[in-house]
């Protein structure tokens, strides 16, 4: 029998087998045809979790730990490693163990201090299909993957990226674990969405998102120090995150005096400068930006409404560079970032010291109100 004729007998021998199992077998059959397709199942979102004010405060890659176990309950094919990391990244599936010699029915992978190979074999088992695939390290560390993670952009793979320990809020570590390039760096990489969460909520409509995507890599760039988990009863639905960024708390005004935008852990800053702005009959909308990409994706309308083009008067604040961010406050905005390497101290200490504070947001609005008034 010549090679051809001998495929073609195999290839008929697995529809036979298969046709067989898919009568048997018919949700089974489901699953692994979807799998393959790589489709999500129904019901993929059901019962994550709904975080409330008493389980803060709480880091978003701990938060990220609840979300990832609840998602790979409804997604079976679900699967994921970390670059030697798993304990600090919170990644692990936790009713499965690794991935070794005659365990392949876990979800685990340990892939070593391999960022490079950890990101490409994603990428390699996504485009096989039957598996989502997720990867994890420090964000620092993506310098090591980024040829890989730039090949799943460029291939427009949906590869899941869980990047931890996000600012210069990771503290005692100093400048050489702090990433401060890394978000303006990512977001300027084609087909990519970096989202960055400002809270527990906010981390599991990140990963709604990240799941739901077709084309391009997102990363999930997650805290490594706690963070309040807003009042629903005082904050809008974290659901906004689906649209890149959202009013998380309006004006109590008909127009806004000002805008404050802010990503990550630097919201609840902004909600609480919100509030001293209030007590001084200052009018603030504060914003909550975790995907700029995704913000770029929706309607015009949508992104006018969120920040009216007659409202100059906008501020930034996020701990990291502040290159891109003219794109959001326009020319008569003020950009609160950090352009130096950051230093080595306790992260509240490290806020601090950066002006990374609500005294500052509020004196930066103040000077910048009182500059318009005065011209």
């Amino acid at each position: 029998m010549n090679a051809k004729k001998e495929g073609e007998k195999l290839e008929q021998d697995w529809l036979n087998f298969y046709n067989e199992y898919k009568k048997d077998q018919p949700e089974h059959a489901e699953i692994f045809e979807k799998s393959l397709k790589n489709e999500l199942p129904e019901k993929w979102d059901k019962d994550i979790p709904d975080f409330t004010t008493a389980d803060g405060p709480l880091a978003t890659r701990k938060a990220s730990s609840k979300i990832i176990n609840a998602f790979a309950e409804n997604i079976p094919w679900m699967i994921g490693g970390s670059a030697d990391l798993a304990p600090s990244t919170k990644t692990l599936i936790d009713n499965s163990g690794y991935i070794e010699k005659g365990k392949y029915n876990n979800r685990n992978i340990a892939w070593g201090v391999r960022e490079h190979l950890m990101c490409s074999a994603s990428s390699g088992m996504y485009l096989h299909g039957g598996i989502r695939p997720f990867a994890a390290t420090f964000f620092i560390f993506s310098d090591y993957a980024r040829p890989a993670v730039r090949l799943s952009a460029l291939m427009k793979l949906p590869v899941i990226y869980v990047l931890t320990h996000d600012s210069i809020g990771l503290g005692e570590d100093g400048p050489t674990h702090q990433p401060v390039e890394h978000l303006a760096s990512f977001r300027a990489m084609p087909h990519t969405a970096v989202i960055r969460p400002a809270d527990a909520n906010e981390t599991a409509y990140a990963w709604r998102a990240a799941l739901n995507r077709k084309e391009g890599p997102a990363l999930l760039v997650l805290t490594r120090q706690a963070l309040p988990v807003f009042d629903k009863r005082k904050v809008n639905s974290a659901e906004g995150v689906l649209k890149g960024a959202y009013v998380i708390s309006k004006e109590k005004a008909d127009v806004p005096d000002l805008i404050l935008i802010a990503t990550g852990s630097e919201v609840h800053l902004a909600l609480e400068a919100q509030e001293k702005l209030e007590d001084e009959d200052i009018h603030a909308r504060v914003i909550s930006m975790p995907c700029w990409e995704m913000f770029r994706a929706q309607p015009k309308e949508y992104k006018e409404e969120i920040l009216p083009p007659k409202v100059k008067s906008r501020i930034s604040i996020e701990a990291a560079a502040s290159f891109g961010w003219c794109e959001w406050v326009g020319d008569e905005g003020t950009v609160i970032g950090i352009d130096r390497f950051g230093a080595s101290a306790p992260h509240k200490d490290i806020f601090e010291h950066f002006g990374f504070t609500v005294n500052n947001i509020v004196t930066k609005a103040k000077d910048m109100l009182k500059y318009k008034s005065d011209v």
